[in-house]
């Protein structure tokens, strides 16, 4: 495996809204990844526990080993967040929805339209349906409607009909190069590729990523203590739309951002991934009573 390369973004931000956590508390990372984020809250606070989630086995190789100088106060659990109960009250959850930039530049990983390579885009490579599986698979109105509500793509039926048309297909380019001729060129040549949101709905589908969410929303608030805090990256407008939503309706929690936070203009230029990051924090109300 090559290293596990991932540059956390809004990085002081997120060991910012930790902060008030108690000493001794733990705080659960549910997509751990190279464990950026980890290492960074184990360094600025001393005496908190980490439990680390993340579905791809190679993520979690990585974050043991990141995270190695901390390993007694680090637990790593190789699991969908969706799969998850804690046995212990948490002080903290930290949520990144982004894929990491070692994900996307593994060409045998299918996640990106740069590198040739064959289409899978599972965040978990040894289970599920992979992205070639499914657009062979479902006729053209099921895979225009895909790529409308996950991709908010304007031209998903004509895209689809051209897919239906060319299909079978195997490998990330032959679908980009398909995609791409949907569009005329001037769009085609801009400087967001033609297949980002059509790449974007079928990676959403593949890894079921809209219901996981919805579900750790719904059932992640119950497991923070009084005053606990919960962090969220989002990196679209879907993801975004949900957090916010729930975060507003959730009786459970208060608000403690009322507008997403985004990176800073150095950070943009430093970090291209965190141009479309979004983080929202919430506080678990305090007013509960502990047994």
């Amino acid at each position: 495996m090559d290293t596990f390369h991932h540059l956390p973004v809004l990085s002081s931000r997120i060991v910012e809204s930790f902060a008030s956590v108690p000493s001794y508390g733990v705080i659960l990372d549910c997509t751990i990844g190279g464990g950026g984020h980890a290492s960074l809250l184990l360094k600025q606070y001393p005496n908190i526990r980490i439990i680390g989630l993340d579905q791809d086995p190679e993520a979690c190789v990585a974050a043991r080993k990141h995270l190695a100088p901390f390993r007694h106060r680090v637990k790593m659990i190789s699991t969908n967040f969706a799969n998850f109960e804690p046995s212990e009250p948490l002080s903290g959850i930290l949520v990144d929805l982004g894929v990491s930039s070692y994900q996307l530049t593994q060409a045998e990983r299918g996640f990106s339209f740069r590198y040739k390579g064959l289409l899978d885009m599972r965040m978990n490579s040894t289970e599920g349906e992979t992205a070639a599986d499914l657009i062979n698979r479902l006729d053209e109105t099921e895979l225009a409607n895909l790529i409308f509500k996950y991709g908010e793509e304007r031209l998903s039926r004509r895209i689809a009909r051209r897919i239906v048309q060319n299909r079978p297909f195997a490998s990330t380019t032959d679908l980009a190069y398909v995609i791409a001729g949907c569009y005329p060129p001037k769009v085609r040549n801009g400087r967001i590729h033609p297949a980002t949101r059509t790449f974007q709905a079928l990676r959403i589908v593949v890894n079921n990523e809209m219901q996981v969410l919805d579900q750790l929303l719904a059932t992640s608030p119950s497991w923070l203590t009084p005053g606990g805090i919960l962090s969220v990256i989002s990196f679209h407008s879907l993801e975004d739309r949900r957090v916010k939503r729930s975060f507003l309706n959730d009786e459970r929690l208060d608000r403690v951002t009322h507008k997403p936070i985004i990176a800073d203009e150095f950070e943009k230029k430093q970090n291209i991934r965190s141009r479309s990051a979004k983080l929202r924090i919430c506080r678990r109300k305090g007013d509960e009573r502990q047994d």
